[in-house]
């Protein structure tokens, strides 16, 4: 299992349009594999970050979901909501492993 984390500098006045970004990439992660854990919102300090977590069964899987990028239509109108509005200033990436609970000890190294 993967987890993609994006971290999002995004335009506070924007919000509404960010929102629907959100939603919409939600759709798309849930129906192309993956398990989308939601968009979280500026509540209190910063009011311009945002961050997005979602799980893939592996790297492949995740890769495969990414190949439709900037090919498959829907994909395409999802950008255009974070293009044409400007709701996202910039965004990172990063890629992690949970440690869930229950998950066991780690072995030990020598």
């Amino acid at each position: 299992m993967i987890t993609c984390v994006v971290e999002y500098v995004i335009d506070p006045a924007k919000i509404e349009s960010f929102e629907r970004f959100g939603r919409r990439w939600m759709e798309l992660v849930d129906r192309h594999g993956g398990t989308h854990h939601g968009y979280y919102l500026p509540a209190e300090g910063a009011s311009d970050k945002a961050l997005a977590l979602f799980t893939f069964p592996s790297l492949a899987a995740y890769e495969q979901y990414r190949s439709l990028f900037g090919r498959h239509p829907d994909f395409i109108d999802a950008d255009r909501i974070r293009d044409d509005s400007g709701c996202v200033l910039r965004y990172e990436r990063t890629f992690m492993r949970p440690l869930l609970p229950g998950s066991g000890q780690p072995t030990a190294t020598p």
